[in-house]
């Protein structure tokens, strides 16, 4: 086994690689002054390209081959064999890209994140529009290095979501879409409600430490991780022992922070259960990114947003802010926070039609990709979208196609996993709710270490070992399945609007 040793500490050096790079990215976007972008740039390509050079070395090639041949001998599923395979399609991907290749996506995507930003601020698409249109270019030159493919979106959504491929993402979306549009139809006929209060004057200091209060009785380890305030709230790890959530605080929107680093640290939760055998090894991480953000949605909204949670929190956060919430009960705020209401941001959607968001993004991105959709024409095309899906049309750039920071950083193809999230949360709350009968009441007390251990025991320790699907399926007994996200939706929203 001597060679299989070798190959394990291969893959500690390039997950120390990793590391070192991610920890750069999270530096770049919370406290890396502006001007720092190109210089950020040139190290981050540097590092690309030394670490595309290391895996894909003939003598790794060589080694990697020796290991697909010992895996035969194996246990399909055990730790070994998995690790094998991750790690075999991981390398097979680098050895389709040039060096140069990674080197220029490194340095086009740190600039391109930086001028987003600023752009953001200045709404001005235009000082974003040549940094995009380099990223894109990128993304599809990324494309053909992996054809014959059915669709040239598939090699980036396989990224994010291995395996699935784009028609049938295609499929789920059609069968979610006109069920959510219905729902909200029925909703915008009945009685509206009043959330006026959320959009008073709370001290962000306040805030902050609510937030910290909230993840904290989670279970985020914070002698393991740490929050910081940046333009758009992200979860990034350096090592199962060190992972880190950020957040974004407005003044005059008081849910805002709370439920982005709610979500935030749903993922972050992930990240600190996977089992320590992983560690510094391809398979300490998530199964992908749908299985990724059914931990952030299922924290963020099926606990966040539930009565339950409510029951217990809202005590505290009215002690906080007497002067806004003192004449505001519990039914009334808890109704406020799951307020039904077009809005022109995805990360401030309502549950009925979030999913809206990530359908209209999915269309540009493939829109893009198929070359369709030029990219100085986005932000027409985002807000008549807009108007299509959610009946609202941004009155500016920055809350529409410069609200989000995923294209600067390359990440075409991450978008649809956010409502698949939804979706697999569901079903794995249904599992739960069977497994734990009084996980209700427990949220009500405040006492989250029943979820937070099931889904330990269930979804965090094995990291990336099994593919998604395979988990959904062996967690569920189906795979990624819309149904019980549609349920869900109809019995939470007919009861808060008496449907």
């Amino acid at each position: 086994m001597e060679k299989l040793d070798l190959f394990k500490t291969k893959l500690n050096e390039v997950a120390d690689i990793s590391a070192a790079m991610a920890l750069l990215g999270w530096d770049q976007q919370t406290y890396m002054p502006r001007g720092g972008a190109q210089d950020r740039g040139d190290i981050f390509s540097t590092m690309a390209g030394l670490l595309h050079e290391k895996v894909t070395s003939p003598e790794a090639i060589a080694l990697l081959e020796e290991m697909k041949e010992l895996a035969k001998s194996m246990d399909p599923d055990s730790d070994d064999a998995r690790l094998i395979k991750v790690t075999a399609k991981a390398m097979d991907k680098q050895l389709k890209l040039p060096k140069r290749y990674v080197e220029e996506f490194a340095m086009a995507t740190t600039v391109a994140q930086t001028e987003w930003e600023h752009a953001k601020h200045e709404n001005n698409f235009a000082l974003y529009q040549p940094h995009l249109e380099k990223v894109v270019e990128l993304r599809r030159e990324y494309a053909s290095y992996f054809q014959p493919y059915e669709h040239v979106y598939d090699p980036l959504l396989d990224d994010f979501e291995p395996g699935l491929k784009t028609a049938e993402v295609i499929a789920i979306f059609d069968e979610l879409r006109p069920r959510q549009v219905e729902l909200i139809k029925a909703i915008t006929a009945a009685k509206q409600v009043d959330d006026s209060f959320l959009k008073l004057e709370y001290d962000p200091d306040v805030q902050w430490e609510f937030g910290k209060e909230v993840v904290t009785a989670m279970g985020y380890d914070f002698n393991r991780g740490r929050i910081d305030q940046v333009e758009h709230p992200f979860t990034t790890g350096f090592g199962i022992d060190d992972v880190r959530i950020t957040t974004h605080v407005y003044p005059k929107m008081v849910t805002s922070a709370l439920f982005s680093t709610i979500h935030e640290g749903g993922h972050a939760l992930y990240e600190q259960g996977i089992d320590h055998k992983y560690r510094r090894t391809p398979l300490a991480t998530g199964a992908s990114m749908a299985l990724h953000e059914s931990q952030s949605r299922m924290w963020e909204n099926l606990v966040g947003r539930s009565l339950g949670f409510w029951k217990f929190f809202y005590p505290k956060l009215q002690a906080k802010f007497p002067t806004q919430l003192g004449n505001v009960s519990m039914e009334q705020f808890y109704k406020a926070v799951n307020k039904v209401s077009p809005s022109f941001i995805r990360t401030e959607a309502d549950e009925a039609t979030y999913n809206l968001h990530i359908m209209l993004r999915l269309e540009l991105e493939i829109a893009l990709m198929e070359g369709t959709l030029a990219v100085k024409d986005l932000p027409e095309a985002w807000n008549t979208r807009m108007k299509d899906y959610l009946g609202v049309v941004p009155p500016n750039d920055t809350k529409g196609v410069l609200q989000d920071v995923h294209w600067s950083s390359g990440m075409i193809g991450y978008f649809p996993t956010y409502a698949l999230g939804n979706l697999v949360s569901v079903q794995l709350w249904e599992v739960i709710q069977r497994q734990i009968p009084d996980l209700d009441s427990q949220i009500a007390n405040g006492k989250f270490d029943g979820l937070l251990g099931w889904l330990r025991e269930n979804v965090h320790k094995t990291g990336a070992k099994f593919e998604p699907q395979e988990m959904v399926q062996k967690i569920t007994g189906s795979k990624i399945n819309p149904q019980p996200y549609l349920r869900y939706l109809t019995n939470k929203y007919s009861s808060i609007y008496g449907l």
